[in-house]
Formats: structure tokens, sequence, C-alpha cells
């Protein structure tokens, strides 16, 4: 390994071989004689070390080793099943019902709610910090996808309390503050059941929005009038019965199929 040396008369610098350690040599500028240090003269900086240590001055606490994303072939497998059984079933609702049921819909919220907000966790947690891990991640993200799914159902009862007869009704106003209200709870769900910054539990949450509503979106699932796929088919206009003249309500019905009355003969 090459040693720097610095001349003590003209302080120039440069480098030679370690085999010319601790012996002595002309500066290549100057010519002037020095010596080359060796190891016994390097100078070493070392670290300072934080911590608790026990007696014998070693520190008791063990490094974290940062771990890098990798999905284990278990939810690799798992997850392809998930999609490749949620794509058909979307599809089987919409061609085997002119509206899906709404258990259907409420099953596949929160069938997708649990193994979106597992593999979602994996993907957005901080990786300085440890993951959760056992019985407590299992816990956690049950509790992080009890709220994502609950997000639904209160996205369905915004629509009744405004008033909505169906989600069909529901117009573009009331679907960005209902989407508003449902972005604010899940992320905060994510950011107290698993730790997670704000941002990345707003991430966190998205990844489950987008998938469940993609999917509702493929199964025929009118879930606001923006969305709606139906048109509405031209008709007559109707007259609002309070509207008619009370003095023509007292007309017999059978009046217009009376004939009109003969004209007088001329004398």
């Amino acid at each position: 390994m090459p040693i720097s040396v610095t001349c003590p008369g003209c302080l120039s610098r440069f480098t030679v071989s370690d085999k010319y350690a601790g012996k002595k040599g002309p500066c290549p500028k100057c010519k002037k004689d020095l010596i080359v240090p060796d190891k016994s003269q390097e100078v070493v900086i070392h670290a300072p070390e934080i911590g608790p240590k026990d007696s014998k001055g070693v520190s008791v606490l063990k490094p974290l080793k940062r771990a890098e994303f990798k999905l284990s072939k278990i939810e690799i497998i798992v997850g392809a099943i998930l999609t490749v059984a949620s794509v058909g079933l979307a599809i089987f609702a919409r061609t085997g019902f002119a509206e899906p049921p709404w258990l259907l819909s409420a099953f596949g919220v929160i069938s997708l709610a649990f193994p979106l907000a597992w593999v979602g966790y994996s993907f957005f947690h901080d990786d300085e910090l440890q993951e959760y891990s056992g019985q407590e991640r299992s816990t956690r993200v049950g509790i992080c996808a009890l709220v994502f799914a609950v997000t639904w159902g209160l996205y369905w009862f915004l629509a009744n309390y405004m008033g909505n007869k169906t989600l069909a009704d529901v117009d573009a106003v009331q679907f960005a503050i209902f989407l508003a209200v449902m972005f604010v709870i899940g992320s905060l769900g994510s950011l107290a059941a698993m730790d997670l910054e704000f941002g990345q539990a707003l991430l966190h949450y998205s990844m489950y929005f987008a998938a469940t509503f993609l999917l509702a979106l493929l199964a025929g699932v009118q879930i606001s009038e923006p969305m709606s796929s139906g048109k509405s088919k031209p008709g007559f206009p109707t007259v609002n019965p309070n509207l008619i003249n009370p003095q023509l309500k007292n007309i017999a019905p059978n009046a217009a199929n009376k004939a009109p009355a003969a004209p007088p003969k001329p004398k």
C-alpha cells in the first residue's frame, strides 16, 4: 500500500512504496534527505463509541443491519394467486350481474385489506429501522387493514347521509370530498398502527385504495356519477302534476274523447 510523504523542506507531497517505510532518501523535488514514515507513525482516527458498555468495556448494543426490501417466495405466490383471483372475480361480477351485489363488493374490500397492508408495509417502511415481525407485525397489519376497509364503509355512509339513493348519484364535488376524508383516515390508521412517517403512510393507503378502486371499476361498480358507465336513455319530458292548473283538473277524463259539436246550419 503506498505511503503518503510530505517533505519537511519544500512541503511537497508525494507517495512511495511501502517497502521504503522507515528508510532515508532524497526528496524528488528539493533533493533534501528525509525519512519515509512507517506504520508506527501512521495517524489513525477512531470514531467515538456511543452507548452503554459492560464491565469489560464492550458495547451492549447490537448494530442494526439494514435490510433491503425482498419478498419471500410465499409472499410472491400468495400475491400472484390473489391477483389472479381478484381480477377473475371482478370480471365475473361484471359479466354475471347488471350491478354487482354490495355483499360481493364488501367481500373484496375486506379480503384485500390484510394482504395489501402487509405487502405495502414491506415496501414503505423505513429501512433504517428494524421491521416489525412475527405476532406483533400480524397484529399491527390487522389493525391497519381494518382501518383501510372501514374507509370504504365510510364512503358508503357519507353517500347515503348526503341524500344519494345510490353511489352512482354521488357528484364530482362530493366524490372529491369523500376521497379526501378516506385518505386522511387511512393514512392516520397506517401512521398509528405501522409507525410510519405521514408520507410513507399516505403511500401505504394509496396502494390499497388504487388496487380496490381499479378492481371496482373492472367489476362495473357504479362508484360515483363521474365514474358511472351507464347512460340515461332519452325520453319524453315529464310534467310535474303540481304545476297543472287546478281548473283543468275538474275536466272529466273522457272530455277529450267527445266529438266536437256540429256547427249550426245556415238559414
